[in-house]
């Protein structure tokens, strides 16, 4: 039974006669678009500039030719692979009365030939035939990602730009390192506070100071090391008066449940919420494919082989759900997730790192029950609410 939010077909009946479907090839320059115009037997082709609203006039125009050719145009379809432009477009385009949908490009089946033929023609083509296969209802023809909201992507921008400042941050302390390494210095550690102010007492194991040239280099390095961390901060502490604004609004009251749990914190919460539990899922395998925490099993007549995660999903909620399943053993040791991998591991220490993977796709289930329909995993310790 086909769900609201399945994106796997279109719930919708297509009428060729009736509908100007179009695919279009984004790249930084230029756009290749391919239509379907009913009542025409040539399949136009147009390379544009990289325009929205000349994208939008050669619709109109394609949708002319159909009536001219005495049909009736009561819909038209764009759709576009998931790509570099993001959702914009198809917001744009949504917003102009245009049915517009964004593809998962791995969906699409390809040609497994070894050296196949690649071009902008080409892929407009296979694009088509995905496309008009996916309008036509055929389960599983191609998948279509979830177009979020401006609020939604925006939403998700603090978090995913503090993890990027904290890899940031590992960097430079990794090359403040790496570099006084090369001066025979180990002892000093640049992550410290007052590390700044102890660069100048820094001597090699000659005795001698530190180049000058090595030393004004370390300078910078601390100064964007500053940058960086005041930064974090100032994301952290709006992340935190955006809570006290509207703590029982949206995703704020989604974050605050969450954060409820031991050993869970807010930066685990907010990116559980905004990359997954927000979305439409519709049960608990979408969610774990989501994750990208699913197995991909090569099965072929008597051969059966297990090839490890699938990794098609979120990387982000990927990663975080292996480390916070390794916290929840030590947070939450009396739960019954916790007591299922302690009871399967107790004989068989080897499994350990297979079997944290299972705990985290079952963990990141019960969170979602939790935050969705609010049924709490069993045994878990919850702190008091924020």
């Amino acid at each position: 039974m086909a769900q609201v939010n399945d994106l796997s077909r279109c719930l919708a009946a297509l009428d060729q006669d009736s509908t100007v479907i179009a695919v279009i090839e984004l790249s930084l320059k230029s756009w290749l678009v391919a239509g379907i115009v009913p009542g025409v037997e040539r399949q136009p082709l147009k390379k544009l500039d990289a325009d929205a609203d000349g994208v939008l006039r050669l619709l109109y125009r394609w949708r002319d030719e159909a009536v001219k050719a005495g049909r009736c145009v009561t819909r038209l379809a764009v759709a576009f692979e998931a790509g570099r432009d993001g959702f914009w477009l198809a917001r744009w385009l949504r917003a102009r009365g245009i049915e517009a949908y964004v593809i998962h490009a791995a969906s699409v089946a390809v040609s497994r030939e070894h050296r196949r033929a690649k071009t902008d023609r080409l892929d407009t083509e296979l694009l088509k035939r995905s496309f008009v296969g996916w309008l036509r209802g055929e389960a599983e023809h191609c998948q279509m990602a979830a177009i979020p909201t401006l609020a939604q992507e925006d939403a998700r921008c603090p978090g995913r730009e503090r993890e990027s400042l904290v890899k940031e941050r590992t960097r430079i302390v990794n090359r403040m390192k790496s570099t006084l390494i090369r001066f025979g210095v180990r002892g000093f550690k640049p992550a410290l506070r007052q590390a700044a102010a102890r660069l100048d007492a820094v001597r090699m194991p000659e005795g001698e100071a530190l180049p000058a040239n090595t030393l004004a280099a370390l300078r910078r390095e601390m100064a964007r090391l500053a940058l960086v961390r005041e930064q974090i901060k100032a994301i952290e502490a709006t992340r935190v008066e955006r809570l006290a604004q509207a703590p029982q609004t949206g995703p704020n009251a989604m974050i605050r449940l969450l954060a409820q749990v031991r050993g869970i914190g807010l930066e685990t919460a907010e990116m559980l919420v905004s990359e997954v539990l927000s979305r439409p899922l519709r049960d608990r395998r979408a969610v774990a494919r989501y994750g990208g925490i699913t197995g991909s099993p090569d099965e072929s007549g008597s051969k059966r082989r297990e090839k490890g995660l699938a990794r098609a999903g979120n990387a982000r909620v990927r990663r975080g759900m292996i480390q916070l399943a390794w916290r929840f053993l030590m947070f939450q040791k009396n739960s019954a997730l916790a007591r299922w991998y302690q009871e399967r591991t107790a004989t068989a220490p080897g499994l350990r790192n297979k079997l944290i993977v299972a705990l985290a796709r079952k963990l990141l289930i019960a969170l979602w029950r939790y935050a969705t329909i609010g049924v709490v995993p069993e045994g878990i310790v919850l702190r008091a609410a924020l």
